[in-house]
């Protein structure tokens, strides 16, 4: 009788996990539609090959840089590790995580991420977390930059946090249900629809321009990491006109850079030598480049690059085959794309109601 009974219960549980795992999965949002940013994170992990860069950051870096062309042009293998306003203590600990997995020739942070160093909205959080492997590098990231209403229980059980999202769902949640489509190219985000650079408001004065202890802390940590692992460390400003990247600010990460001895790349002050046109080459105004915008400014990355420790892999033909895979997948996502905003004069993906 005992062992009927500690059967049945073992059948119980096993049922009961396996309606909430399914319930769960159904729940927690799939980033299939038209916010695809939540998917970007998780997408590194599918990515069968090493990568002598690797970028980091917010959608300054994902918005505005191609491993595709850095790949086609000049060889360079890279992925970015982008995630809508990531902080920067996120990107120390996907670093982090990402050392565990491979030893890059040099890894780029872009600085804009320095201006914040707490969230504001849970959302981007779970951007950043949700497609994010479990380990002490997720747990500590969690732990550090989680909001005073978030709780790591609800990321262990993302069920808890999504529980009450039946009247949210839609078709997608159905869809993708078992499977998800790629979405970005190693991590860059494409966009081949053209808004023209307007004006943009006026740019206030801040109270203070010091950016936090704690920002500089992770910055070092960075830094620090990159040192012990013989891995060049790079600092970027991508060329976006707004929001505005202050003269202080400009001057804090140029003071920081000259004191370690760093490589510090700032595309606002080479706008004309990138040759970006923004009457075409952006797709939002001026705040982040299109896909030929984005082009433009890995041609500009490519040789700095090279020179920071990157090797043309070219020749490698295992490599070579990969990659040729991927430059197809890019191909035929800008032919669409361009073919939709030709006709509509807008991306389908991103159409929404008016």
């Amino acid at each position: 009788m005992r062992k009927r009974s500690l059967v049945t219960l073992l059948i119980l549980v096993l049922a009961s996990v396996i309606v909430l795992s399914g319930l769960q999965r159904l729940l927690v949002p799939k980033y299939m539609g038209l916010v695809t940013e939540g998917a970007f994170i998780g997408e590194y992990y599918q990515d069968p090959s090493e990568h002598d860069v690797i970028f980091l950051g917010d959608c300054e870096v994902y918005e505005n840089i191609s491993p595709i062309v850095l790949w086609r042009e000049y060889g360079v293998t890279s992925y970015i590790r982008g995630s809508a306003q990531q902080l920067v203590a996120q990107s120390y600990y996907l670093l982090e995580e990402t050392l565990k997995r491979e030893t890059p020739k040099a890894v780029v942070f872009s600085v804009s991420a320095m201006q914040q160093y707490e969230q504001t909205n849970e959302t981007y959080n779970r951007m950043t977390f949700d497609g994010m492997r479990w380990s002490s590098s997720k747990w500590n990231a969690i732990r550090e930059t989680a909001m005073e209403e978030e709780h790591m229980i609800e990321y262990i059980f993302p069920l808890l946090r999504f529980h009450s999202r039946w009247n949210q769902l839609e078709p997608d949640d159905f869809t993708y249900y078992f499977r998800r489509n790629k979405v970005t190219h190693n991590g860059y985000y494409m966009r081949a629809d053209v808004r023209p650079a307007g004006d943009f408001p006026t740019t206030r004065r801040l109270a203070d321009y010091s950016f936090d202890d704690r920002a500089w802390d992770y910055l070092e940590r960075m830094r620090g990491l990159c040192e012990a692992n013989g891995i060049t460390f790079i600092l970027m400003k991508a060329p976006s006109l707004y929001p505005a990247w202050h003269d202080q600010w400009e001057e804090q990460i140029v003071s920081y850079a000259e004191e370690h001895g760093l490589t510090y790349i700032n595309c606002i002050d080479a706008i004309d030598e990138i040759g970006i046109d923004f009457s075409q080459d952006t797709y939002d105004g001026g705040l982040h480049m299109n896909v030929y915008g984005a082009e433009k400014v890995s041609r500009y990355l490519g040789p700095l690059l090279l020179e920071a420790g990157a090797e043309d892999r070219r020749a490698d033909s295992g490599l070579s085959a990969v990659w040729q895979e991927k430059e197809l997948y890019y191909d035929s996502m800008k032919a669409q794309q361009e073919g939709e905003f030709a006709q509509f004069g807008y991306l389908k993906q991103f159409k929404t109601e008016e």
